[in-house]
């Protein structure tokens, strides 16, 4: 597993999500309508294949844990890099779930979409809801958290779009939700991970829930000019 996460966007888009992936010759993205990332084996191959897949998309991203793309600057800027970690649950810490925590389907790609780029907009799109099952807390019919898988192997299933409205924080609901999914992972027989920026506060958090730093993982994003 360790050889899969030291490129999982890569491993994702051989394996559990192969179906979304859209191949350049040794670099793969995800279809754009689904999520903005790609991911390389060979750096000298990443030049031509951000040129083409500029042409479905204006905003993208390379994910690796150390090495760096290269780009044609007359035709994709780089926007900046985003310094990110990677995390793996050592030991799941159990706490009582005290909110309701629901399922969601299909008819809550709206609400997840909004909610997700209103805290954290440029990475969701409304249907990254089909890499993975999603989970949301209600109140007043209302969705305020939500967190879901996103990339995927035959080994590990990653948590993401762990966010909660800006009304509701410090009420514990992150904590729970992610428990919640790491959990349901666990029942699949994969691994939990997730990633984040290096620096986030959040970070605690999972170290509480169980998770620990082991890696740097790193995206490039890139604009098309």
């Amino acid at each position: 597993m360790n050889n899969k996460l030291e490129n999982p966007v890569w491993h994702s888009l051989c394996e559990t999500h192969e179906k979304f992936a859209i191949n350049y010759d040794g670099v793969k993205f995800y279809n754009p309508t689904v999520c903005p990332f790609g991911a390389f084996t060979d750096v000298s191959k990443t030049t031509d294949a951000l040129n083409e897949y500029s042409k479905l998309t204006d905003k993208f991203f390379l994910v690796s844990e150390n090495k760096t793309p290269t780009y044609d600057k007359d035709k994709i800027l780089l926007y900046k890099k985003i310094d990110g970690c990677q995390m793996i649950l050592e030991d799941l810490t159990n706490f009582d779930i005290t909110e309701e925590i629901i399922p969601l389907t299909e008819k809550h790609v709206d609400e997840i979409y909004n909610l997700v780029w209103l805290v954290m907009p440029g990475y969701y799109r409304k249907r990254t809801f089909d890499m993975g099952k999603y989970f949301g807390i209600f109140k007043d019919n209302k969705l305020v958290a939500v967190t879901g898988q996103r990339m995927q192997t035959d080994s590990f299933i990653e948590v993401s779009a762990v966010v909660t409205h800006p009304e509701h924080t410090r009420k514990g609901l992150a904590k729970q939700l992610s428990q919640h999914v790491t959990k349901e992972i666990l029942k699949d027989g994969k691994h939990p991970i997730l990633h984040t920026n290096k620096g986030n506060p959040a970070i605690q958090l999972y170290e509480k829930l169980g998770y620990k730093l082991t890696r740097d993982m790193n995206w490039w994003y890139f604009h098309k000019k």
